[in-house]
């Protein structure tokens, strides 16, 4: 058989040889580092053999590919130490992620002291270097062998697979695991790794199935990668949102309000009245929407009509559904069909068109519990919601400018680096979800991906993801957790208008059904003030910032200068406090860089009298004595124009 390797040479063998082997007989060297192999385009174990012609890739422990491969065998190693501290733990699934890995384990929840005792297990087994053997077993076989080990998570696995099925298995010096691979070759492969939390979990995510305990770790090829991504976690654990936010005193929650319904203080509702105010006056006064209002909830029928009751309805908060005496309403988990029936309060011919109708939009979905974080994912949020009505031919510019908007304020808020692109399709493997047939997904998908092309925007395609009556162009984001979610939305709807009976008068006088685009301009303003707080880590720009300035009396005898120096401020609109405390000057500098202000305004005799303040930034430090008409028009224009200004590193700020 011949193995074509990466570099285009070609070995030439007259009997089977596993990868492994391969490896060998290319040299020692790469046996010692190899981690897997690439046959033909897919990742095997070292231990597979190859019997006939192929394309052969050798992964070492210098290729980002060999981290799947460590992760997953120290997550078996994990559930060995498990096994070996707690005997009565049932052990379940242990994948590796994107950024580690983790094991679910029916047992009572694991303390930090556990992980630590944990990890120093982990240590000694890796340490004996036992080797990793693969082994099969035919499926019934294979439920005997689990079910004599007491392992009735593993059991249920094996029960799901096909009769047929030969059952793989690896053994790591007397702990086996149920387990498809690739591993590696012994436990000593294993160089770095820390078991990072645990949290608990339900068994095949399922609420009602049995709560487990998930502990998550991660795993690298040499401590220098591992102590780089514990130092990025540790940032992330800072930038958190959750965390953050509520030390800012942005927002909170409060369990007899509700999980997922967050309290915004004076500070974050500020914030969120920034954005909205910007964001409505960009649409209405610059990209010629029209402004609605509508209500919160409306009876089942409209649900109905729209579809939503059919494909929806878990996800509503339902009102009176069991009650004969009532109505049954809902509370509304989306603005469309509303804005559909202001659209029908008139007849509208083609000149009329598109007809732009915007809302600030509070809406309410019925999460999971396990499903919410933070601002991330609430129960009640609000949205820069709009629908498009207009004619087939408009629809390419009016998507083209769905995008451009997006890019815009993006652009502004300073985050555009941070997203990426994605057609959300429909899942043609489960087509009862959704309207139409599949010429119309086919259609209305490829009608995206051209404008997406011809506006030169890069962008991935994932099935299942689409809206149940059209496909979408999804702007993501990651959090500083690596997890991705949908920032902003541009949906294309050629069915619902059928539905609702809603037309338009052509130029020949005749009726005809609109297309309708669904949109959002910066999407929902909870998670994005949780993207903002995570990309800036609190330090915002200074037009959003709740407090752009505080004025520091020196002493109690410049207050009254001070007072006057932040009156001049809030005639122009600046967000301003004064810190008229007896405390000293230095404190009161230290408080307010914790507090990660834009501005601080030191004020004593020589500014009272010469009309000017010491003006500290967060961007250069110490930026001398202004006079104070100069500073206000400075960060009037700051504010106006939403100057993203760099912060210098500390050692170049003047002190």
């Amino acid at each position: 058989m011949k193995v074509t390797l990466k570099d285009g040479s070609v070995k030439e063998y007259n009997e089977a040889k596993s990868v492994y082997d391969i490896a060998l007989d290319i040299s020692e060297g790469l046996a010692r580092v190899a981690c897997a192999g690439e046959l033909n385009g897919e990742v095997v174990d070292l231990r597979t053999i190859v019997e006939e012609d192929c394309e052969l890739n050798i992964i070492t422990t210098r290729d980002e590919a060999s981290l799947p491969i460590v992760r997953h065998t120290a997550s078996h190693i994990l559930a060995e130490a498990v096994k070996n501290l707690f005997p009565d733990a049932k052990i379940t699934i242990g994948p590796a992620i994107d950024d580690g890995f983790y094991y679910d384990f029916d047992h009572e929840p694991f303390s930090r002291e556990d992980l630590d005792a944990l990890e120093a297990e982990m240590k000694k087994i890796i340490k004996k270097g036992n080797k990793i053997t693969r082994f099969t077993l035919p499926r019934e076989e294979a439920i005997k062998y689990m079910e004599e080990k007491g392992e009735p998570f593993k059991v249920e696995l094996i029960k799901d697979l096909p009769e047929d099925a030969e059952i793989s298995f690896y053994d790591q010096g007397g702990f086996v695991d149920l387990c498809a691979g690739p591993h590696l070759m012994s436990t000593k492969g294993v160089k770095a790794f820390k078991l990072i939390s645990s949290s608990m979990a339900y068994w095949r995510g399922d609420s009602e199935k049995a709560r487990l305990q998930r502990i998550y770790g991660t795993a690298f090829n040499n401590k220098e990668d591992l102590q780089a991504d514990l130092a990025r976690r540790e940032d992330a654990k800072n930038r958190d949102h959750n965390k953050l936010g509520r030390e800012m005193g942005l927002f909170t929650t409060v369990d007899v309000i509700g999980q997922g319904l967050p309290l915004f203080t004076p500070k974050g509702t500020k914030m969120i009245m920034k954005l909205q105010r910007w964001i409505e006056d960009l649409e209405d006064k610059e990209w010629g929407y029209v402004r609605t209002r509508t209500p919160l909830m409306a009876k089942a029928d409209l649900y109905k009509i729209s579809g939503h009751w059919d494909h929806y309805m878990d996800g509503m908060f339902i009102l009176n559904k069991d009650d004969e005496d009532k109505e049954t309403m809902a509370l509304r988990p989306m603005t469309c069909p509303f804005q559909y029936y202001v659209y029908m309060n008139e007849q509208h011919s083609y000149r009329d068109l598109p007809y732009r109708m915007a809302e600030t939009s509070t809406l309410f979905r019925n999460e999971d519990s396990g499903e919410m974080h933070g601002l991330t994912r609430v129960r009640q949020f609000t949205i820069t919601e709009a629908h498009i009505i207009l004619t087939p031919e408009q629809a390419e510019e009016e998507l083209t400018r769905c995008t451009e908007l997006c890019h815009y304020v993006m652009t502004t808020l300073g985050i555009d680096g941070d997203v990426t692109y994605r057609l959300s399709k429909w899942d043609p493997e489960n087509t009862e979800k959704y309207l139409g047939d599949e010429e119309y997904w086919n259609s209305t998908q490829q009608y995206l991906r051209d404008v997406m092309d011809k506006n030169n925007i890069k962008y991935t395609e994932a099935d299942g993801e689409a809206a149940f009556y059209g496909p979408k162009i999804d702007i993501q984001a990651k959090n500083v957790y690596g997890k991705e979610d949908t920032m902003v939305t541009i949906q294309l709807d050629c069915a619902s208008a059928e539905k609702f009976g809603m037309y338009y008068i052509d130029e020949n006088g005749e009726k005809k059904l609109p297309w309708i685009i669904h949109r959002t301009s910066m999407g929902c303003y909870e998670r994005t003030l949780a993207w903002l707080i995570e990309h800036y880590a609190g330090k915002f720009p200074t037009w959003l910032c709740p407090e752009q300035v505080r004025v520091l009396p020196i002493s109690e005898k410049y207050i009254d200068y001070a007072n006057k120096v932040a009156a001049e401020l809030k005639k122009n609109d600046v967000d301003v406090t004064v810190d008229n405390r007896a405390e000293k000057i230095g404190y009161k500098i230290r408080e307010a860089r914790l507090d990660k202000l834009p501005y601080m305004l030191v004020v004593g005799a020589q500014e009272e009298e010469e009309g000017t303040v010491s003006v500290r930034s967060r961007y250069e430090g110490n930026e001398g004595s202004k006079p104070l008409s100069d500073f206000i028009e400075q960060i009037c224009k700051e504010i106006r124009t939403k100057e993203i200004r760099v912060e210098l590193p500390e050692e170049e700020k003047h002190k």
